[in-house]
């Protein structure tokens, strides 16, 4: 009930398709299990994508059948009114990771409606992940442990999320909307390629953020969610990103979608087909615009050559080049993310490479507040795990252990959620400003 009323505080009537959900899925799973698999699975896929096609993809369907006057324009806007419930991506593709799997034979089908709504609805991951899958909260639900430590691990994780939105993502996104809305008369190749890695900082500690604080709530409740990120830019490949980024959605498109067209069980030209096809979609689930998927086949393409190279280039270049290739990738691919058109992204890309346009630095001091370059350092220290090494090496010098280093993370916890509470007060939280996933 709290978990209803949490969402319905926030999109009102459209609490009932949520609720729907729940209720299709919850009999599609005791359909497959007692009557006709394949009945059961049919209805529930068809009915999640159904919900994701009419309010996510028809506004984007709907001006490409425009573009080619298939439909009239009245129609059109009928189309692009459609409001987006938030989280729709996360608790459709949960409830049919939960078919797909009692059709599987994976897990029992529930007979317990309430737990398998409480599943569905679970405020602290519905509207930003990471999906979750009933296996892995099904005893947790019926039967949850809620003890002191694992609550003091919850408020520790949650606040250092918190902080990670507050302190990193937001400065960097001051910095990154603002080159971002230069004219491209005045943005030049410095400034093009420090709103990139401004932007690449800002989506890692915003996403991550909501993932911590998810985590941190769960813990709170007694449920241990999955991990959702694990340093993505530290890795020397496109395919390791994707094991180390959104982990919990790229472990949903290879169970659910790539192994079901077959994976690479078929033909080597097969494979790379199903590879470009997941990231299709994978761009796609990102957003209804054809910058996000351009951006995923972007990302497909490269996975592709790492895949088709791997043995006789890829293994052959040490380390560091690895490192240098998959953070230029990365980075670049941003531009194309970020951007609200194609034309946009282009015009973009074309600025990070054009050696004529000499730098504003009234711009630059204008965004580079100090703020914002304490943000960009941060950022850059925790995207490793060295960091994190290196100041357990440093409280072990001192001997800072036991409960000392309990209290001490007692008062750095207070500190981050006190300077949190100041950003909060003065208005720069901003959440779910990018997406409406």
């Amino acid at each position: 009930m709290a978990s209803l009323f949490f969402y319905t505080w926030g999109e009102r009537h459209l609490v009932l398709l949520i609720i729907a959900s729940g209720l299709i899925d919850f009999c599609c799973g005791l359909v497959i299990e007692r009557y006709h698999k394949k009945l059961g699975l049919t209805i529930s896929i068809a009915f999640n994508l159904s919900l994701l096609m009419y309010f996510k993809y028809a506004g984007f369907v709907s001006e490409i059948f425009n573009s080619i006057n298939l439909i009239s324009n009245e129609n059109n806007r009928i189309f692009n009114s459609i409001i987006l419930p938030l989280g729709i991506s996360f608790y459709t593709f949960q409830t049919m990771s939960y078919s797909i799997d009692v059709y599987r034979g994976k897990i029992k089908a529930t007979k317990s409606l309430i737990n398998f709504l409480t599943y569905v609805s679970l405020f602290p991951q519905l509207i930003a992940g990471p999906i979750v899958r009933y296996a892995q909260v099904e005893k947790e639900i019926s039967s949850r442990k809620v003890t002191v430590d694992l609550f003091y691990s919850g408020i520790l994780r949650f606040v250092y999320g918190l902080a990670k939105k507050l302190i990193v993502a937001n400065q960097c996104a001051f910095l990154a909307d603002g080159i971002f809305a230069l004219h491209n008369d005045e943005k030049s190749m410095l400034l093009a390629w420090i709103g990139l890695i401004a932007y690449g900082f800002q989506i890692f500690f915003d996403f991550s953020g909501y993932s911590d604080m998810a985590i941190g709530l769960g813990k709170m409740f007694g449920f241990n969610f999955p991990e959702n990120f694990n340093y993505p830019y530290i890795s020397k490949s496109v395919k390791e990103f994707w094991r180390r980024w959104h982990i919990t959605l790229s472990e949903w498109f290879k169970d659910y979608l790539y192994i079901s067209l077959g994976g690479n069980r078929i033909s080597v030209n097969r494979t790379y087909l199903n590879l470009l096809f997941v990231f299709f979609i994978t761009g796609l689930w990102h957003g209804a615009n054809w910058t996000f998927i351009i951006w995923g086949l972007f990302h497909g393409f490269f996975i592709l050559m790492e895949k088709r190279f791997e043995k006789s280039f890829f293994d052959k270049l040490p380390n560091w080049f690895l490192h240098v290739y998959l953070m230029f990738i990365i980075t670049f691919s941003w531009a194309i993310f970020r951007s609200n058109t194609i034309t946009d992204a282009w015009q973009y890309i074309k600025q990070l490479f054009n050696f004529s346009v000499e730098t504003n630095f009234n711009y630059l001091y204008f965004y580079m507040t100090k703020e914002v370059i304490f943000a960009m350092l941060i950022a850059f220290l925790l995207s490793t795990p060295k960091f994190q090494i290196y100041i357990k090496k440093i409280l072990k010098s001192f001997h800072i252990q036991g409960p000392t280093l309990k209290y001490l993370k007692v008062f750095y916890v207070l500190g981050l959620f006190f300077i949190c509470q100041y950003y909060i007060a003065s208005g720069s939280y901003n959440p779910f400003i990018y997406f409406r996933f």
